[in-house]
């Protein structure tokens, strides 16, 4: 795991509309994962993002260099720096997981915390209005770079830097499997 983020509920201007959100996450170098996510990080909107089966996003870290390259080809950013870790919402930002390596069931072992798949993320105007352009959201879709959502099974401490397995659970569907099966709703 390269790095931990959490956030908490403030304005976020979307059009003319001012929304509360949490989508910006600022890294930490430890928290404590309970049922319903970690500790210190708020959900300003419990009917689309948080609970048991959405209690943490993890995204991988390789995305994170598309994104950018996104943000510059949409002309929303005039510089070449880097998105950091939380920039897209993510509380857990990792490696070698890619989405259609990913499973629905699958476990992820930490030291202490047991993690479980769950379903992908889909895309929201608050995403559009933090990446600064309008078909965010489509090309999330589109990519299959759109992460996942973890329920915690097993509460502990998550360390930024520690290590982790995946345990394959059922491995009947992948999450770029289960984000294509909703995909329709996205690109219209």
């Amino acid at each position: 795991m390269r790095s931990i983020q959490t956030g908490t509920v403030r304005p976020l201007k979307v059009g003319d509309r001012k929304l509360m959100s949490a989508i910006g996450k600022t890294a930490v170098a430890q928290a404590l994962a309970g049922p319903l996510g970690l500790v210190g990080d708020e959900q300003s909107d419990l009917s689309v993002h948080g609970g048991l089966s959405k209690a943490i996003y993890a995204l991988p870290f390789e995305h994170l260099a598309w994104w950018q390259a996104q943000r510059q080809t949409q002309g929303v950013t005039l510089f070449d720096e880097p998105l950091a870790p939380g920039y897209l919402g993510e509380n857990l930002s990792l490696e070698g997981v890619l989405e259609d390596q990913v499973f629905i069931g699958d476990l992820l072992r930490f030291d202490e915390v047991v993690l479980r798949v769950t379903q992908p993320r889909e895309p929201c105007g608050k995403f559009n209005a933090v990446m600064g352009y309008t078909q965010a959201s489509k090309h999330m879709v589109q990519s299959g770079r759109c992460g996942f959502y973890l329920a915690v099974d097993v509460a502990g401490t998550l360390r930024a830097g520690e290590s982790f397995t995946v345990v394959p659970g059922p491995r009947a569907v992948s999450i770029a499997q289960a984000l294509g099966h909703k995909a329709w709703k996205h690109l219209r």
